[in-house]
């Protein structure tokens, strides 16, 4: 149960696939060389995973921030990130570039090398205290786990943002726009009735099509200078909107002649229909 001898384990697997790697050539047997080549993906990913949660156990408050998370494509938000941030690390330290352009590369390989150096560094120093005091993490051990977090961090922004348009705070803040809008329409929908709070609760299916159904309602005429306010630009608007604009002109322009009742059972009919 204790982490210090899992990630000794987890070490010795990744060691053990490197080491057979090394020992076969890729033109003699591709096909192994494939299989080995998973196997070391997979032993990498667990390793991670246990260095996660030491330092979460060991350095909780210390840790680098992650605030720029929110800055990138959704898409990207996985569970492997981290390992494809160490195997991309490792494919420009080699020279190979991939989906980066070749200036780009160059710039980061720097970054690549510290954070490789800094893994290995901390796992010859999590192996020696894993067979001497399994049970505690000294100061210089501590000290390596918040340079190798810092690391990581910095190249793993840096490599994204080469990689992707990362979200600048205008589009954050629109999207935090968007999901207090969505908030108030829910708020709103259980106060008129339109949903339950059973139905919130129990992940009603219907929810995935009637709540933004509410929601644009409420955005052109609840709440006209949020999110969907049609007195912005295109372009200032979040860009889930945008390519929408001129549909919701006309949205708008329609509900804006019913009257309270015509509401009422617009509003109710969107939350039965399929």
């Amino acid at each position: 149960p204790r982490l210090l001898s899992q990630f000794f384990f987890a070490d010795e697997r990744v060691t053990r696939v490197v080491a057979e790697i090394n020992g076969l050539g890729a033109e003699l047997d591709p096909q192994q060389y494939l299989v080995l080549l998973n196997q070391l993906h997979l032993s990498q990913a667990h390793l991670l995973a246990v260095l996660e949660r030491i330092m979460e156990e060991c350095i909780p408050t210390q840790r680098h921030s992650r605030d720029y998370l929110v800055k990138f494509p959704e898409e990207l938000l996985v569970d492997n990130l981290g390992n494809h941030m160490l195997f991309a690390a490792e494919c420009l330290l080699a020279g190979t570039f991939l989906e980066l352009e070749e200036s780009d590369g160059a710039q980061l390989r720097p970054q690549a090398r510290n954070l490789l150096c800094s893994l290995e560094l901390v796992r010859t120093v999590l192996r020696e205290q894993s067979l001497s005091q399994p049970n505690s993490y000294p100061e210089p051990v501590r000290a390596v786990l918040i340079q190798f977090d810092r690391l990581f961090a910095e190249f793993e922004l840096s490599y994204v943002s080469s990689l992707v348009a990362v979200k600048s705070p205008d589009e954050i803040y629109r999207q935090q726009e968007i999901i207090v809008l969505f908030c108030e329409t829910v708020e709103r929908a259980l106060h008129l009735g339109y949903l339950t709070q059973e139905m919130i609760d129990g992940y009603e299916p219907l929810l995935m099509f009637t709540i933004p159904r509410l929601a644009i309602i409420s955005g052109l005429l609840i709440y006209p200078e949020g999110p969907l306010s049609l007195d912005r630009r295109p372009e200032e608007m979040s860009r889930i909107f945008s390519p929408f604009y001129n549909l919701l002109k006309k949205i708008r322009d329609l509900l804006w002649v019913l009257s309270a009742e015509e509401l009422c059972l617009l509003e109710r009919s969107l939350c039965t229909a399929e």
